[in-house]
Parts: C-alpha cells; structure tokens; sequence
C-alpha cells in the first residue's frame, strides 16, 4: 500500500546493454565476449523504482519509443509499484546504453543514445502541468533536456511542491533552476563541477554547500559515497555517516537509490536529517546487491537495517 504524498519524478528509462569482455574491439574487429547482460537504466528511471519499492505514491514521467525495450520499462515500473505517465513516440526508440567492461579490470565505457527521452520539451511538461501540482514531493535530474527539468521545476515551486534536483550528470545550469529548488543533491564531482570547488573532504563539501546556498538552493545533500552525505543548510550542517549494510558489491546506482529513498522518506514527511540518514540506508543496501533496478531495497529491509546501527 502506498503512503504519504505523491512523488513525481521527471526523467529517462534506457536499457543497459552490458557487455564483458578481456578488452575492446578495435575498429574492424570482431572478439568474443566473456557475457551478456540486459538490464533497465536511466537514473529517473532507477530512482523512481527505488521510491517504488520503498512504498512511495510515485509516478514516473518520461518519453519512450513504441518497441520492446518500452515493454522492458513498462514491466519493470509495474513490478515496483511505480505508475507511469508515458508519452508513446513511435518516430524515436527508447533509449539503450551500450556498456564494455574490461574484465581484468572493471573499467568501462559507454555510449548513452537517449532516444526519444532526448525530445521531452517544456509543451510535454505543460500537459502534465496538474500530475506535477498533484505531487507533495518532486525531483528530476539532468538527462532530458534541462528547458523541460527548468519548466518542471517552475512548475512545482508555483504549487508549493517540495522540489528536488539531482544534478546529474555533470552540467552547467542556467542561473534562475536554483531558486526553484528546495534540495539539490550533487555528489562530490557535481558539486565540484557547479560551484569549481574541489570536494576531497566533509569542510570542502560544506564551502561548496555554501555556494549552492548564495545561489538561492533551500537546503544543499552533498553525497560522499563510502562517507556519507552532508545536510547543509543556512541554519544547520550535519554529517551524516554512511549506512553499511555488508560488503560492496557494486556502487552503479547508489545514487540513484539515495534520491529515490530521500524523495520518498520526505513524501512521508520524515525530518529532513532523518531522511537523509534513510536515503543513505537506501544506498547502503543497494551496493552490496549486482545491478542498479534490481539492486533497489524494500521499506521493510531499509527499516531493520535503521533498527541496527
């Protein structure tokens, strides 16, 4: 059953096509691979499961194309719990990564083709102007195209919506998104890439939090991996520790799984340090599983891992 208020996440589903193999192709050649692994992606997507699983009343909003890798999307949003306001584009495909992994070493490379997610326009926003005003809580993040992210959020605040941007990937924003944000959550590279302060320790964190802050942001959650997160804003600064749920099994996601236990906590009205403690709990049971989606906890898991520590 689901609880609290609704949370709506703008953002893009993309197959992960993932292939392993002893090293790459050069161009001409053909190599055997050591394993295939198709498997859903795209970070709205993935925070959207997270918020799913974790019994959040959420809906995802997004373009696909009309093909087999939509069906993908679409059953795996049913088998979370999340609702879907899709808008079908049978010109375009729904996007795909293709991922190599060197298996000596577990390097990577990646090409990202967003597909029909890339045509999301502020005129889509627009017609689901009242599913956004709907929502208690709303985030989006930066891999549609930021006039739409813009709209969204211009959307929400004027409804008095909790808004959350995840500023990822890296890019550079236009200076009137932060004042429409209530929590933006950039992990040590963002925050770098958004402020130009080289984030290394918990105080380089805070600086960077500060500036977000003289930009009109209400509340900064810098994300430090394997040491937590900071909460930062004008009247507090509170670390909070990582949650360690057992040995890390792989981190593609973490984020992801922050964002959606951290928009889902604050949809149940959580404290917003309670919540950020919640959403490193989200995380912390997310790395120790092999894929992004699939690695997503249960409320029930997160909770009996918050009764231990």
């Amino acid at each position: 059953m689901a609880t609290g208020k609704p949370v709506v996440i703008l953002g893009v589903f993309v197959a992960d096509t993932a292939y392993r193999a002893d090293r790459q192709p050069r161009l001409g050649e053909t190599i055997l691979g050591n394993s295939f692994k198709l498997g859903p992606g795209g970070k709205g997507s993935n925070q959207a499961v997270a918020a799913g699983k974790l019994g959040a009343d959420i809906t995802f909003l997004t373009r696909l194309g009309v093909d087999a890798f939509a069906d993908m999307a679409k059953q795996t949003w049913e088998d979370a719990g999340v609702k879907s306001a899709v808008i079908d584009t049978p010109d375009s495909y729904t996007g795909a990564a293709y991922i190599f992994v060197e298996e000596g070493t577990g390097n990577n490379a990646i090409i990202v083709s967003p597909g029909a997610a890339m045509l999301i326009s502020p005129a889509d926003i627009e017609a689901h102007a009242g599913l956004i005003r709907s929502a208690g809580v709303f985030v989006t993040q930066l891999e549609q195209p930021i006039e739409a992210a813009l709209k969204a959020l211009q959307i929400g605040r004027g409804a008095g919506v909790t808004t959350i941007l995840n500023p990822a990937p890296a890019a550079s924003l236009p200076d009137g998104i932060y004042t429409l944000c209530d929590y933006v959550t950039p992990n040590e590279t963002e925050a770098e890439g958004l402020t130009g302060i080289k984030v290394s320790s918990i105080d380089d964190a805070r600086r960077a939090a500060d500036d977000l802050l003289a930009k009109g942001v209400g509340a900064v959650i810098v994300t430090l991996g394997e040491k937590g997160a900071l909460l930062h804003t004008k009247s507090r600064s509170e670390h909070v520790g990582a949650v360690n749920a057992g040995p890390v099994v792989e981190t593609t996601g973490a984020g992801d799984a922050f964002n959606g236990g951290l928009a889902a906590a604050l949809a149940r009205g959580v404290e917003p340090l309670e919540a950020v403690r919640f959403a490193c709990a989200v995380a912390g049971i997310s790395v120790t599983r092999p894929g992004t989606a699939p690695s997503m906890p249960t409320l029930k898991e997160v909770e009996a891992l918050l009764m231990k520590t």
